[in-house]
């Protein structure tokens, strides 16, 4: 008699999403996967095939939910400046409430890559190159509109955000307060300036 599946698989992989993101690819076991999401480990081999195939569907899905997300609200708003600002704003105000200091698990993922696959590191390389595109846009689009200083270098200053935003989701995770996470994006405000 062939496998049935017996849970959500979307719901499984949210889940072990979360395991994944607070505990990282190599400290999560099989065992804390089992009980994160629930599912015997037969049931999560059978699906998923194992921990780095989970592991890929979690990130995928993080991408999409998160960062995606968050990318397509931004764009929506049609206003670089505002935007940016929205974007740095948001990313401390959701670094100061993460009492888990999870940080973002793309960030995460990003400082790990030695230990995954290459679809991993497709996933986060794309990822914050999307990220990086958007800033960049949103520099060009902002010196059209005379919001941005035609001096600036949309390449070199969506690099320079992108990195303020790395340095925000991982000093975040306790090594700066929010006082300090406030003055780099204060900071990334001043480089648009």
């Amino acid at each position: 008699m062939p496998w049935e599946k017996s849970f959500d698989e979307d719901e499984a992989v949210g889940k072990a999403m979360c395991v994944f993101w607070e505990k990282g690819f190599e400290p999560a076991s099989m065992a804390d996967l089992i009980a994160g999401t629930g599912i015997t480990r037969g049931s999560l081999y059978n699906a998923f095939g194992g921990k780095e195939q989970l592991f890929v569907k979690a990130l995928l899905k993080y991408d999409k939910d998160k960062r995606r997300a968050m990318l397509a609200e931004l764009e929506a708003m049609d206003d670089p400046q505002r935007a940016i600002a929205a974007l740095f704003d948001g990313l401390v105000e959701e670094t100061v409430a993460d009492t888990e200091k999870k940080g973002c698990f793309l960030v995460n993922t990003a400082s790990e890559l030695t230990t995954h696959g290459e679809e991993v590191n497709r996933i986060v390389r794309n990822g914050l190159r999307e990220l990086e595109a958007f800033l960049r846009r949103s520099v060009e689009v902002g010196q059209a509109r005379k919001q941005f200083p035609l001096t600036l270098d949309p390449e070199a200053t969506a690099k320079g955000l992108l990195a303020m935003i790395a340095a925000i989701r991982v000093l975040g995770r306790g090594v700066f307060d929010e006082s300090s996470l406030k003055t780099i994006a204060a900071q990334a405000q001043r480089l648009l300036r």
